[in-house]
């Protein structure tokens, strides 16, 4: 199964770059940190994700205190993240049904984190295996769903279906690493739009399926 040597290609690849934040966050083993960074993380690269997670949990670190932050600094904490009017809204909500619905405690069940107006599925699996250290799925963005379908390990048209995928062909000892190696690869080296196959450390297991245009 050629999914596992890319795997381990890509694990040595790595340890010259730094991980994404998200990875990094998982070793506070602050689930709600970990959450709050993933709500931070949308739309946005991964630099301003820390940039903007540094500044918040400097300021206030749990829901208790990031509903005491009045809205317009909470705005001007996250700016450099994007989108950030409504990322502060999402945020101040999460945390007040945190608060309010599990005593400030970030359930660690994928569905009642998904029935938090605002965590969708890859931000609850994200929580849940990075946050939790429960790696019972496959945090499935972009980045994965492409070059899982670039390898020809998968032929799916939504992450979802992607995940769903993986976790039949991936063993589960690789689940915990696989979205942090794809999601950095992706970002450095097989980008979505135009990957650098001349770059490319797995080039042997790739067919390059769908890929247009390369660099």
């Amino acid at each position: 199964m050629k999914i596992i040597p890319v795997i381990e290609i890509l694990k040595e690849w790595s340890k010259d770059y730094e991980h994404p934040t998200l990875r990094r966050s998982s070793r506070e083993n602050n689930p709600f940190k970990t959450l709050i960074s993933c709500l931070l993380s949308l739309r946005t690269q991964d630099k301003n994700t820390d940039k903007t997670s540094k500044a918040l949990f400097a300021v206030a670190d749990t829901p208790e205190k990031i509903l005491k932050i009045p809205q317009e600094k909470l705005e001007k904490l996250i700016f450099s993240s994007g989108y950030y009017k409504n990322k502060a809204k999402t945020i101040k909500h999460v945390s007040k049904v945190i608060l309010e619905e599990y005593g400030g405690k970030v359930p660690n069940d994928l569905d009642e984190l998904m029935s938090i107006k605002g965590i969708g599925r890859k931000t609850a699996t994200i929580t849940r295996v990075f946050g939790f250290a429960i790696a019972d799925c496959i945090p499935t963005d972009i980045h994965v769903h492409v070059i899982a379908n670039r390898l020809g390990c998968v032929k799916t048209k939504t992450t979802e279906k992607t995940e769903e995928e993986l976790m039949k062909i991936v063993p589960k000892e690789y689940w915990f690493e696989i979205n942090t190696l794809f999601v950095l690869y992706g970002k450095e080296i097989c980008q979505t739009q135009s990957p650098f196959c001349s770059k490319c450390v797995i080039s042997k297991y790739c067919p390059k399926i769908g890929v247009k245009r390369s660099r």
